[in-house]
């Protein structure tokens, strides 16, 4: 074993990434190793908590406000949420391109800071959780790993869905389809992108492509028996699956007395961006009221648009859950498709409704639904009678409880976490004296 190396942690600036490199930086740190965390600076205070060091890597103009930075994105939320309810598709040109084109000016701005934080940390490795190359990481000339925290189809294969197309394993036309629109709107975007690679002594990407694999290490969260089928298998010398990665939570949730307490229990949770849409997460509200459940629902940040008449007594809203301990409890989890709660709820056997509206939540939504580990349906588009029947579905589907359990058993079986903190000293031990 390799001990006492420095590990630079690059996560995107969201929670679910930061929080899975947070969860293999301990296991990390427990092997002997100094893992530190290269952040944007407003999420500097969630590795910080967890006891890391930070360094501060700007990914958007650094001149702007916290409270100019955070206006952008509330004003970028609310312009999408009528796009919210489109399938993928037709998402294309409109949330999709523009997410590019902030992810390619997000890794502009991060070249500027990169290179000098590099020098400072010194590290003997670099992880990035990210969807695009930053070129500083790769020239640096030491070991870099690639982490996919988002759905398992980021890495492309031509036998199946193109990433963010939210398309069925079996629907290849749909495939094609999505395939030829992509690369069409797209290709302002990248152009712009592989002239940024240019410019940093980067040969430029095929068309569509925004990230490399590395040639050292690439890390997938996502669970293995859910995994497509490949036309092209993933040499397990590169690429290993880290069966959802889950990290440990010391903190414990009391559901309080609401509703009936022999009546299940269900949490929800959009995310921050899905939490933005309050019209919706009313009807929901309004919808719970008539149920024979307890609802848990994570509103976010927009806990002061609800009035207390608004919540039924079977409800209880909170702007946030220690989501694993509530998952635990939970008989059925109603969520947006992020990669951090799909996999949660599949540790943890519990079956969950998929209601995504945009990027790796329609395909996850897809894949849950098509293995029957659960039901996908559509955020807004959707009657009482549906919704009720699909949280029945997913209390009694003998299939959909058998599937989960063995999941859960197979996730559980071995941590991953602690396996990817190995791979990475297996790295650091092969490159020591190179």
């Amino acid at each position: 074993m390799s001990t006492g190396k420095t590990i630079a942690f690059f996560p995107e600036a969201a929670y679910g990434p930061a929080l899975n490199s947070v969860g293999i930086a301990q296991e990390c740190r427990e092997l002997g190793h100094e893992p530190v965390f290269l952040t944007d600076p407003p999420m500097a205070e969630v590795f910080e908590d967890h006891g890391f060091e930070t360094y501060e890597v700007n990914m958007a103009d650094p001149s702007l406000t916290a409270e100019e930075k955070s206006k952008y994105w509330d004003d970028f939320i609310n312009k999408h949420i009528p796009n919210f309810d489109k399938e993928p598709y037709d998402q294309l040109d409109n949330y999709i391109t523009e997410c590019w084109d902030a992810i390619v000016e997000t890794a502009t701005w991060a070249q500027q800071d990169l290179p000098d934080v590099l020098e400072e940390v010194d590290p003997d490795l670099i992880c990035v959780d990210n969807v695009i190359l930053f070129p500083a990481i790769k020239q640096y000339g030491v070991p870099w790993v690639r982490i996919v925290s988002c759905s398992e189809n980021e890495i492309p294969d031509p036998n199946i869905p193109p990433y963010l197309s939210g398309c069925r394993a079996d629907d290849v036309e749909s495939h094609h389809e999505f395939e030829r629109r992509y690369d069409e709107l797209i290709a302002p975007v990248h152009d712009d992108f592989n002239d940024f690679l240019r410019e940093h002594g980067e040969e430029p990407y095929p068309h569509g492509l925004f990230f490399e694999t590395s040639p050292y290490l690439n890390l997938i969260k996502y669970p293995e028996r859910l995994r497509w089928d490949r036309w092209n298998e993933l040499d397990p010398d590169r690429f290993q699956y880290l069966n959802g990665c889950i990290r440990d939570e010391d903190e414990t949730y009391e559901v309080p007395p609401i509703g009936d307490e022999d009546d299940p229990l269900v949490y929800l949770s959009y995310g921050s961006l899905g939490a933005g849409d309050t019209d919706l997460m009313k009807r929901l509200l309004e919808f719970f009221g008539s149920q024979p459940y307890r609802f848990l629902v994570n509103v976010g940040e927009y806990i002061e648009e609800y009035d207390e008449s608004q919540i039924p007594e079977n409800v209880e809203i909170d702007s946030w859950f220690p989501q694993q301990s509530v998952i635990s409890q939970a008989d059925i989890v109603i969520h947006h498709g992020g990669n951090n709660t799909f996999n949660e709820c599949l540790y943890y056997g519990k079956p969950a409704i998929i209601m995504p509206y945009v990027w790796d939540g329609q395909d996850n939504a897809t894949r849950l639904d098509e293995t029957n580990h659960g039901i996908k349906l559509h955020r807004s588009d959707w009657t009482p009678e549906e919704f009720a029947e699909a949280l029945e579905s997913c209390l009694t589907d003998e299939e959909i409880q058998a599937n989960v359990a063995e999941t859960s058993a197979d996730m559980q079986e071995h941590s991953g976490t602690e396996k990817a903190a190995r791979l990475l000293d297996d790295v650091l031990e092969d490159h020591a004296n190179v």
